[in-house]
């Protein structure tokens, strides 16, 4: 329902008096939004990305209720995450039966004073994630003790562990079967080889059926055909579709498929400047801590996380699979990519006057060198433009070649 107000202080009116309203709509709503009424002032305003700068949303309080708080119970993530959750007495919540409740970990269980046998209020983040707020003090058991932190995975049994400076506890065993598991779920995911028709549900009846142990046996399901078709609900149709798409996700990019490995601290984003930079899994699998970290935006928490991924032999023998598989696991037009300068490593700072950083690095990338972000000992030249830092200074220290604009140009005029 639109309706022109005149002036902000009308919205503010209008949206105000949608809060009441809601309950009374025949769907649920979880805000409104404002708009700016005129085409051309919108055409002045303009967009950011997706976001328009002349619209706004106007988001609604969450709806809240109370219920009991059954037991809290420890979910194992596909990191090894060990998070507390909460089993509900069912409660509706913004139309919506609510039976669990996310509790984030043992210091917010423990400033929130939530504890089993609580009557909790329980509120809908964002109209979707379930949330505990808090307890019902004058309503709490009188035999009811603060929240205590398992000492071993709930899974593997094996002893938890609290990273410095972290507020979870994690399960150390990277072959722990409910960390396979939920690494296969993302694996499968859309964003990674996007296996269309293999969701959870199946990925686990496939675990149970032992048809897989991990990511790499995905791909040899196709030869086990009549073991798909003896699973619940799974017909000759369902069973081709599935094959069709582990075939077709093999043409999924390098930058996917690392992003489903589940590596920790390895998001979309920092698979696709590793697959970059390396240019293959192969080159990724042998890279070192310090060269990981050349990579501007990649630290030595990422860099070490990867590293001990790879080191690991079950991971290894996953990466073969996919390898033997014929998945893709070279970056088109990354660094893998041969060239005259390939096998050579630059960095680049300052300013130069005729080309952009990104530029210089697109140029010498396409040539086949690697550009990191800081020197190092394999470093072949540091190209150095006005106001050069502490880059500058370093690979002074270290007798690292120091390049002027005028050398870049002369070596990408070289290979023209």
């Amino acid at each position: 329902e639109a309706a022109l107000q005149a002036g902000i202080d009308a919205c503010v009116d209008a949206c105000a008096a949608w809060v009441g309203k809601r309950d009374g709509l025949s769907f649920d709503i979880d805000g409104v939004v404002v708009k700016v009424n005129d085409f051309a002032i919108q055409r002045q305003l303009g967009i950011v990305g997706r976001d328009p700068r002349w619209a706004t949303a106007y988001k609604f309080p969450p709806q809240e209720a109370t219920t009991k708080l059954l037991k809290i119970a420890i979910n194992v993530g596909r990191t090894g995450a060990l998070n507390p959750f909460a089993i509900l007495e069912p409660v509706r919540v913004g139309g919506v039966m609510v039976r669990q409740a996310t509790l984030h970990n043992e210091d917010d269980l423990n400033r929130k004073n939530i504890r089993e046998g609580d009557t909790v209020v329980v509120r809908r983040a964002g109209e979707v994630i379930p949330q505990v707020v808090g307890p019902v003090l004058d309503r709490r058991p009188k035999k009811s003790k603060p929240f205590k932190m398992v000492k071993r995975c709930p899974v593997s049994n094996d002893v938890a562990v609290r990273p410095e400076g972290e507020a979870t506890y994690f399960c150390p065993n990277p072959v722990c079967p409910a960390v396979v598991r939920r690494t296969v779920d993302l694996f499968v995911s859309r964003g990674a080889a996007d296996i269309e028709g293999l969701g959870e549900k199946l990925v686990w009846e496939l675990f149970e059926n032992e048809l897989i142990e991990d990511a790499g046996d995905i791909y040899a399901l196709p030869d086990k055909r009549d073991d798909l078709l003896a699973l619940e609900r799974m017909g000759e149709k369902r069973v081709d579709n599935l094959i069709a798409a582990i075939e077709a996700s093999k043409t999924r990019p390098f930058a996917a498929i690392l992003f489903g490995l589940g590596i920790r601290h390895v998001g979309f984003e920092v698979a696709g400047m590793l697959a970059q930079h390396f240019g293959a899994m192969e080159a990724l699998q042998a890279a070192s801590v310090d060269e990981i970290v050349e990579i501007e935006g990649v630290g030595p928490v990422i860099g070490e996380s990867v590293v001990a991924w790879f080191a690991h032999e079950r991971n290894q023998q996953i990466v073969a699979k996919l390898a033997k598989a014929g998945l893709r696991l070279t970056e088109e037009g990354g660094a893998a990519r041969e060239g005259p300068l390939a096998g050579d490593q630059y960095v680049v700072t300052g300013r130069l006057e005729s080309m952009s950083r990104n530029e210089v690095e697109s140029a010498l990338k396409r040539l086949g060198a690697k550009v990191g972000s800081g020197v190092s000992k394999k470093t072949t030249a540091l190209i150095a433009g006005e106001e050069a830092g502490s880059k500058l200074a370093k690979a002074e220290k270290a007798g690292t070649p120091i390049w002027n604009e005028k050398q870049l140009r002369a070596l990408l005029a070289k290979h023209e």
